[in-house]
């Protein structure tokens, strides 16, 4: 018997799990069952659903993820592609999206497109990868066809998007926010508006301003001027407002709080200028922070419920998720920082 080499079992070597087929075994079921148990929103009745998770509980089991990606060739792995965590809207709409693709069992992997990288470099990786689909918040202007060639193969949301002619964009309907934001200027009797831009070349940012120039002559208002640093941020903002201040409009439309937040201090701290007694201002997104005492402005809240549950319902259908283009009304939200008494 020299050649063979008897192994003692130790009580303290570690155990191998169990596996799927064993649990279904132990407990009398199938071992799909087991698998659908484990699914969020998968078609297996809550009764069975329970008594198979109490059974894994019971015993320790885990499902193997590995295993079930190699068994369904799926990864339930969503690719998110961000380049502009500076704006705050951004990491709260993130946050948003990761939280309901968890609850549909989906995982998510996060590509950040970072300032001043050749953007060709960094969009490789998505195709490294093997995600089942892919979900671009970029405010960065990335363009359309290497996005599709990005993403071919795979299902693809352009979240908070648009413009991008033969890709699926879902998004907030930016030109009815412009347009409120224009009529509520109107009402408190503004007759001399500025306008603060973010990333003007994007669809976003074209469909801001479009629709509110375009509001300014149906109303007819004056245009004081329009500035941009081709960026989403407070010290852009602040720019902005003191180059506007020199044409001494009636109120200020920022193309995102962030810059709104920026403009006001600047006008408050660099100018003396008091809101909304001396200027009244307006922002778009309503982040957090636009709600401070110190700041309270008015701003066109984006829907970020209604966006995620919208890109969550292309993801996971079993249709083609192609050419669909939805834009989603927000609502104006109206602060001191433009009530006139």
């Amino acid at each position: 018997m020299s050649g063979i080499r008897v192994v003692e079992d130790r009580q303290d070597a570690p155990k191998r799990p169990m596996t799927a087929r064993q649990l279904a075994s132990l407990i009398g079921v199938s071992q799909s069952a087991v698998s659908r148990a484990f699914t969020p929103s998968s078609s297996i009745s809550p009764k069975l659903r329970e008594r198979i998770l109490k059974s894994a509980r019971e015993i320790d089991y885990h499902p193997n993820a590995i295993a079930s990606m190699l068994t369904k060739q799926k990864t339930n792995i969503v690719g998110v592609v961000v380049s502009d965590v500076r704006n705050p809207f951004y990491p709260v709409l993130i946050e948003h999206l990761i939280r309901e693709l968890q609850k549909v069992g989906l995982q998510s992997l996060m590509f950040y497109v970072t300032p001043g990288a050749r953007i060709e470099e960094q969009l490789v990786a998505i195709r490294t990868y093997n995600v089942d689909a892919v979900v671009v918040i970029a405010a960065t202007i990335l363009p359309e066809s290497e996005l599709a060639w990005a993403t071919q193969g795979r299902k693809a949301v352009l979240l908070t998007r648009q413009g991008e002619e033969n890709l699926t964009t879902i998004c907030c309907d930016n030109a009815a926010g412009s347009r409120a934001i224009v009529d509520h200027f109107h009402e408190i009797g503004c007759q001399k508006i500025g306008y603060v831009a973010g990333l003007t070349k994007s669809g976003v940012g074209f469909a801001r301003h479009n629709a509110f120039v375009t509001r300014l002559a149906e109303l007819g208002m004056r245009l004081a001027g329009t500035v941009s640093e081709e960026s989403y941020s407070y010290d852009a903002g602040w720019r902005g407002a003191l180059e506007l201040s020199k044409e001494k409009p009636d109120a200020i439309y920022f193309a995102s709080d962030i810059l709104a937040l920026g403009g006001m201090d600047a006008l408050r701290r660099e100018k003396g200028i008091s809101i909304p007694d001396d200027i009244v201002v307006a922002g778009f997104d309503d982040i957090e922070m636009a709600s401070w005492p110190n700041y309270d402005l008015t701003t066109y809240k984006q829907p970020i419920s209604k966006l995620v549950a919208e890109t969550i319902g292309c993801l996971v259908s079993d249709k083609k998720v192609t050419n669909i283009h939805i834009a989603i009304p927000g609502e104006l939200i109206v602060r001191t920082s433009s009530s006139r008494k």
